[in-house]
């Protein structure tokens, strides 16, 4: 089938390409390079140099290519930054959402067109009462960018109920591994490796409690395919249900790489998730995924990748 995936050379989108290509898709790639790199491309898929925000630029290409799935993964994802200046997450996150999903009721083509979205299993929930969190944990954003995630599922659902197609949404953990960009602000994983491979000490923002649920962009990777075919109008968040902090981290990739001096510890940034982790027994029974790769075995293929 014809798929377009959006935020195609950037990290997680990427590596979906390349599964996509692999089983044999005809894959076209949306990217304005912001945050991703002309290096993650695959050649072997079409690749359009275009902002999301523009739509009489996803108009033209949608026109043109007419997939029968579109894999959304262009965003801005970060949370500081969010705060700081919302207008940017809310117009690429949001206005550009409702951009690919117009342009996809009106050009895509095949009878199961499917929309799959990557949204946010962290900063969508806020500081939930109770963790691990479920689908039908209430969705209490925090933060801008978590903001325009819950309000992009809904044009999602909105636009699927109007113009009669499936989507999934997955609400993703903290995803790390190999093309994680080091320099940004989220990816706690490549962060500290970058400074520890050269021998700085990363920053721990709080007293190195706060927690996530971390999984391998492998696995990450499986659910986009799997969710190419299972899996109808379904919200399924993606995770181990573990809580992971910052401090076990750290040390895991001190272990790994043998650094011995301490991290500095840094005041904890407003706005951010304090603990979470996100409980995945929907999409197991739905679709048929759960996770393999254990945080001591990704850390080791990521840290290999080098």
């Amino acid at each position: 089938m014809k798929i377009i995936v959006t935020g195609g050379a950037g990290f997680i989108g990427s590596h979906v390409v390349d599964a996509y290509i692999k089983k044999g898709h005809q894959v076209v790639t949306i990217d304005n390079l912001s945050t991703g790199f002309r290096r993650n491309l695959n050649r072997r898929a079409k690749f359009y140099k275009a902002d999301i925000r523009n739509l009489k630029a996803v108009l033209k290409i949608f026109q043109k290519e007419k997939p029968t799935v579109v894999n959304h993964h262009a965003a801005i994802a970060e949370v500081v930054k969010s705060l700081k200046n919302p207008l940017p997450t809310y117009e690429v996150n949001i206005l550009g959402t409702a951009n690919v999903l117009l342009a996809f009721s009106q050009y895509g083509r095949g009878k199961n067109r499917r929309f799959i979205f990557s949204s946010t299993g962290g900063a969508v929930y806020g500081d939930p009462e109770k963790i691990p969190v479920t689908e039908n944990t209430p969705l209490k954003p925090i933060s801008p960018y978590g903001l325009s995630k819950v309000l992009g599922e809904e044009v999602i659902k909105f636009y699927s109920r109007i113009y009669d197609f499936d989507y999934v949404i997955f609400r993703y953990p903290n995803v790390y591994g190999p093309r994680q960009n080091p320099k940004g602000e989220a990816g706690v994983v490549a962060i500290f490796h970058g400074l520890m491979r050269v021998g700085k000490r990363p920053a721990i923002f709080g007293d190195g409690t706060k927690t996530r649920d971390y999984c391998h962009v492998e696995d990450v990777v499986r659910a986009n395919v799997i969710g190419l075919r299972r899996g109808r109008n379904e919200i399924l968040n993606i995770g181990w249900g573990k809580k992971i902090s910052d401090q076990m981290i750290f040390d895991a990739l001190a272990k790994e790489l043998g650094f011995k001096k301490p991290p500095i510890y840094a005041p904890f940034k407003s706005g951010e998730v304090y603990r979470i982790a996100i409980r995945a027994e929907k999409a197991k029974r739905v679709i048929g995924w759960k996770p393999r790769i254990t945080l001591s075995e990704g850390i080791r293929k990521y840290s290999n990748s080098f």
